[in-house]
């Protein structure tokens, strides 16, 4: 999509920047934020090398957007919990955009303008095409029915030892890279068949709604 940075504030047209650890969040981002951000509305998704690199240098950015950001600009950032504690995750990336003196959705009142949207996948991305089994299934049709009906899938944020390494053997099970698999590539598939509205994982359901949000009130303050 191409990236047009609107400077008009009375024009209701936004931009949404995504501050994503890995490129496979860009990829699944890349199929799915189409289906939400519309019209005139516009976003980018940058990628760092990881949630170390992406922590370390994310104070910088910020800091960097502080100094000429708009009303018509909005970031998102987008981060998996990995093993972390989710609250202390939280805190610290508020603590963050506090420092760069941006303010977040959690900071302000209801329906009050903000510029930062911090997100968590619980625990890791892969979580959230747990949420959409038919997805799986869809981009993997050998993938075994109602898979997601095991009490070990049955809570997409809840899955122990990993959802990563779930998927994997999920896949591998089915025939599927058989010799390793491919993150980004599986990442891309899956996102292609996956419908928002009907996705299980509460995780993903807190950031398609913060989105819906960041839309909606955008259009209220024009």
């Amino acid at each position: 999509m191409p990236v047009v940075i609107n400077s008009n504030p009375e024009s209701n047209m936004l931009h949404i920047e995504f501050l994503v650890e890995e490129l496979s969040a860009e990829k699944a981002l890349h199929n799915l934020l189409p289906k939400i951000i519309t019209g005139e509305h516009t976003y980018k998704i940058i990628t760092y090398q990881g949630k170390h690199d992406m922590l370390a240098k994310l104070p910088y950015t910020l800091k960097g957007y502080a100094k000429w950001i708009d009303q018509n600009f909005k970031i998102v950032v987008l981060i998996d919990r990995d093993n972390m504690d989710c609250f202390i995750l939280k805190e610290q990336l508020e603590h963050i955009a506090n420092e760069a003196t941006l303010s977040t959705k959690s900071s302000v009142d209801n329906n009050a303008s903000y510029t930062v949207l911090n997100r968590i996948a619980i625990e890791e991305l892969e979580s959230w095409f747990f949420g959409d089994a038919n997805a799986v299934r869809s981009a993997y049709p050998r993938v075994s029915a109602n898979f997601e009906q095991k009490s070990t899938y049955r809570n997409p944020d809840n899955i122990q030892g990993g959802t990563w390494e779930a998927l994997e053997r999920i896949l591998q099970v089915a025939g599927y890279f058989r010799t390793g698999i491919r993150k980004t590539e599986v990442a891309n598939e899956i996102s292609k068949h996956m419908q928002p509205l009907n996705n299980r994982s509460k995780s993903f359901q807190v950031f398609w709604d913060g989105i819906t949000d960041t839309l909606s009130l955008n259009e209220e303050n024009h």
